[in-house]
């Protein structure tokens, strides 16, 4: 009942154009945890020990919200589903998340380290590697890189299809990123599958987000620059916010240069809006020290 009743819910979500992958994953998984308990409904007690199982404090709220959510919707249907308490785990205060801007000296260890994955000659290395470093230079989201296939990748550029805001876009690449992509694709043409995904998992089938976040965060653990489970710290999402700001900071000329090159990123990143970019950008050394010297040429030319 529980299952069926969450296989619904999802299917209405994807019909409406939402990818709910990430929502679908938890509601399955606690239809797991509820199961085994004898529920075949929503049960208040279940969701708030469910939802306390998460590592951190934010984490059991979203968890809990997403329960609440779909147990209000199906409490229009049956009222034996019971709908958990908003504020169990305290009142959510939502922040904007800081960014981190990864140094190049990080990003090179990101990979070493994912150079060292094994089994050995499995090509799961080499897959790691190119995904990773790929993220970091062309400023891709996940969910796009794992959805290329070995015909997006062109002359031109990679085709990223059907993307966040249901647009298809064309990714220039630089002569070093086409150049470790085209090393790997010697690689990945040998392995003879009926699967066309660009990267594919041990089991000769495309990555999942869960699995290849799972091995991204243990990589950043293994070289320093994550703690243990459940504390905060730098993300996969993380190198994209990366590539737009070091993009800002190599632009170069006045206020309306620097317009031009925002709406050039905007288009390259697939945003709908510019200021979805801006969202994207944060202070760094070398842009305060940008902003700095143009309000230093600003003011003095006033006065002059």
């Amino acid at each position: 009942m529980l299952s069926d009743d969450i296989t619904r819910y999802v299917d209405l979500h994807h019909e409406l154009g939402f990818k709910f992958r990430l929502q679908e994953c938890l509601l399955r998984h606690f239809a797991r945890f509820a199961v085994s308990r004898g529920d075949e409904f929503v049960r208040s007690s279940t969701a708030v020990a469910w939802a306390g199982e998460a590592p951190s404090a934010e984490q059991r709220r979203e968890r809990l919200a997403l329960v609440r959510r779909f147990a209000r919707r199906m409490q229009a249907e049956d009222d034996r589903y019971e709908l958990p308490p908003a504020r169990a785990f305290g009142r959510c205060t939502r922040r904007r998340r800081v960014p981190h801007i990864y140094a190049p000296d990080e990003i090179r260890r990101l990979l070493e380290a994912a150079s060292r994955l094994g089994p050995k000659d499995s090509g799961r290395a080499e897959t790691y590697v190119t995904l990773l470093a790929l993220l970091a230079s062309t400023g891709l989201r996940i969910s796009e890189a794992l959805a290329l296939q070995l015909d997006d990748i062109t002359t031109d550029g990679l085709v990223v299809r059907n993307t966040k805001f249901r647009k298809s876009r064309l990714v220039p690449l630089h002569p070093t990123a086409r150049a470790g992509l085209e090393r790997f694709l010697v690689l990945r043409v040998r392995r003879c599958v009926d699967d066309t995904s660009l990267f594919l998992s041990l089991r000769d089938e495309g990555m999942s987000y869960s699995t290849v976040n799972g091995v991204f965060l243990e990589l950043m653990r293994s070289v320093g620059l994550r703690g243990e489970p459940g504390t905060p710290g730098p993300c996969i999402h993380d190198l994209r916010h990366t590539v737009a700001v070091r993009a800002l900071e190599a632009a170069e000329g006045d206020g309306e240069d620097i317009a031009r090159h925002i709406l050039a990123l905007s288009t390259y990143l697939g945003h709908a809006h510019p200021s979805d970019t801006y969202w994207y950008l944060q202070a760094t050394p070398a842009l305060m020290a940008g902003i700095s010297d143009a309000a230093e040429r600003f003011f003095s030319g006033a006065r002059s």
